[in-house]
């Protein structure tokens, strides 16, 4: 790993980040793993980057604290506290696990040593048991040495930064990947950036993506949405008013332009933007310049990059004469078109409702461990026409109506459980298929368990052994009534 600056970009760190991930999973055979880094300021080991089954997942908002209800709180919590690495191959049995992100059942973690004391642990996992090796932790160890230098200037960039920042998961699609492609390539430079999608499908996480990996990172974000404010409002909101300049406004108000200078204005749900403001806009966009309402001033200069988002089709709206041609093609010189939900589902559903359910259970303080097979189950069936959005609901209904430590069925929004459900039987004389289903119901039963026992309740391995995939596998543990916890 070679670095040529003295402190380290946000990109750098992630690019950083993906290199130390992949050396500790290829060292270890792990498909799991994650890089915390000491917080002084929040008192905790910042969760900055995770791997999940080949996904990148950065949450750099999650601060695990050192101690909880009197205990160390975890792992790497004790590998920091004690700094010396730690191997637990059956975590059921040991005395310092406690699940951050997924259960697992197997860790490694060594400490990160910056002349000597830790600043932060490199750790891999596995949900088997007995997963790793003796030399495993000298083989982590020695990679965490190799990075500790390079990793302490992330740290240090990273302490000056302030403000919460989204959550990003990486490598979900090809489309997906295609985004995160322009995201890195564009995030450098000022030009103005069209996002597209359907509704919930993450447009203003893409653009806090943007925003927190350019040169602006340290200064205002500044979001409106354009369907939100009353069409009479929105230019005041958008360019800020002189006193007098309209019945109410007794002082002069400064707009979101000039509030962005010198950092990023989202325009949220653009589409939705009256002809008359569009000028303006444009003009803002292109000569910088932004006048107040009812000021007979000069305008004001301001330095802001514009990213913008809708759901509508601008271009047939340019055609129709209810969007500004040349404010369209300002607006698209980079566009990002992000894929809804549906089309990558199928192998990323967990990994996102983990991430929700995470999220959900910090926001409210609750307990809640997992989503339960039966659950899961009805989340794969569903389309979610709300997208990403509406499972980010679904999940927070989920904690919030969860009785256990599992979300089932029942707690789940309505419209989901029954979107995904069969449609009812027929009351009538068993058909020959009805009979045969009454018959091979209880070996399937058994023939589950079975698989199942054999790959201590590893639902991926088990599906993977069976040749389906683990959608399937989902499916016909709920259709059996099986309550398994997810492998």
């Amino acid at each position: 790993m070679e670095t040529t600056s003295e402190s380290l970009h946000a990109s750098d760190f992630e690019s950083l980040g993906r290199d130390i991930m992949a050396m500790a999973c290829e060292q270890t055979g792990a498909h799991h793993g994650a890089i915390l880094l000491w917080d002084e300021a929040a008192g905790g080991l910042a969760l900055d980057f995770h791997v999940v089954e080949d996904r990148i997942v950065t949450l750099p908002d999650e601060v695990i604290p050192l101690r909880k209800a009197g205990r160390v709180n975890g792992v790497a919590a004790h590998v920091f506290e004690s700094n010396a690495p730690y191997l637990a191959n059956d975590t059921s049995e040991d005395p310092y696990y406690g699940d951050y992100f997924f259960d697992v059942l197997s860790i490694a973690a060594a400490p990160i040593r910056y002349q000597g004391r830790p600043i932060g642990v490199l750790s891999v996992s596995s949900r088997r048991r007995d997963r790793f090796e003796p030399d495993t932790l000298e083989r982590l160890g020695d990679i965490a040495t190799q990075s500790a230098l390079f990793l302490r200037r992330a740290q240090l960039y990273r302490a000056t930064r302030t403000g919460p920042r989204p959550f990003l998961i990486k490598g979900l699609s090809p489309a997906w990947l295609e985004v995160e492609r322009r995201i890195e390539r564009v995030s450098g430079t000022d030009a103005p950036i069209l996002v597209t999608g359907e509704s919930g499908t993450g447009k203003e996480l893409v653009a806090h993506a943007i925003h927190f990996n350019s040169r602006r990172a340290t200064a205002p974000f500044v979001s409106v949405n354009c369907a939100a404010i009353p069409d009479q409002l929105l230019e005041s909101v958008l360019f800020g008013h002189v006193r007098g300049a309209f019945t109410g406004a007794t002082a002069d108000k400064r707009g979101e332009f000039q509030k962005a200078h010198g950092g990023t204005l989202f325009l949220d749900e653009l589409g939705e933007l009256p002809m008359p403001l569009q000028a303006k806009v444009l003009r803002a966009v292109e000569d910088g310049e932004v006048q107040p309402l009812g000021s007979n001033a000069a305008p004001e200069t301001v330095d802001v990059r514009l990213v913008a988002a809708t759901n509508r089709d601008l271009p047939a709206m340019a055609r129709a004469g209810t969007f500004r041609e040349d404010l369209y093609f300002r607006l698209s010189v980079i566009t990002m078109e992000l894929p809804p939900l549906r089309t990558y589902k199928q192998d990323n559903l967990h990994i996102l409702a983990a991430v929700f359910l995470k999220q959900a259970c910090d926001r409210h303080g609750r307990e809640v461990r997992a989503v339960g097979p039966d659950a899961m189950a009805a989340l794969y069936a569903y389309d979610f026409p709300g997208n990403v959005r509406e499972l980010r609901n679904a999940i927070e209904h989920g904690v919030i109506m969860a009785s256990g430590a599992t979300i089932q069925p029942s707690d789940l929004p309505k419209m989901i459980v029954a979107g995904a459900a069969p449609p009812p039987a027929p009351v009538a004389r068993p058909t020959l298929a009805e009979m045969r289903e009454r018959w091979l119901a209880p070996l399937e039963r058994r023939w589950l368990k079975d698989l199942l026992d054999e790959h201590d309740g590893n639902v991926r391995e088990a599906a993977r052994v069976a040749g389906v995939s683990a959608v399937t596998f989902y499916k016909l543990l709920a259709r059996r009534g099986m309550g398994r916890s997810r492998g």
